[in-house]
């Protein structure tokens, strides 16, 4: 399992310019509605989460060193556990997971984005 963040802890972080926050939804999701400056890699279907993280980290993710928190809907989703797990097997070395996700970030009264 991968190391938590809280959504507190990670509000910090992304004001602090100091974190890479991936979103692991399928792009149609992603496109809809995603956190703010969240970079994609889908995680779902759950067969192909390491094939596309394989195929988009390099450029998604160029510093292997950086910060970077993963997160999916909520709590029962595992697309943020697949992609993280995929980018510690690919040697990201700072990988953390914002377990309760999007839904708990939204209720929290927090901003979203969307890319259409």
């Amino acid at each position: 399992m991968l190391p938590l963040i809280t959504r507190t802890e990670l509000l910090s972080l992304m004001e602090a310019g100091t974190v890479v926050v991936v979103d692991t939804m399928p792009v149609a999701y992603f496109d809809k509605e995603h956190l703010p400056e969240a970079r994609n890699i889908p995680g779902f279907p759950y067969e192909q989460a390491a094939e596309f993280t394989d195929r988009l980290a390099a450029s998604v993710l160029p510093d292997k060193a950086a910060a970077i928190v993963v997160y999916c809907a909520n709590t029962p989703c595992r697309n943020s556990e697949f992609v993280g797990r995929r980018l510690l097997e690919l040697g990201y070395t700072n990988v953390r997971k914002y377990r309760e996700g999007i839904e708990d970030w939204v209720s929290g009264g927090l901003p979203t984005h969307c890319s259409s």
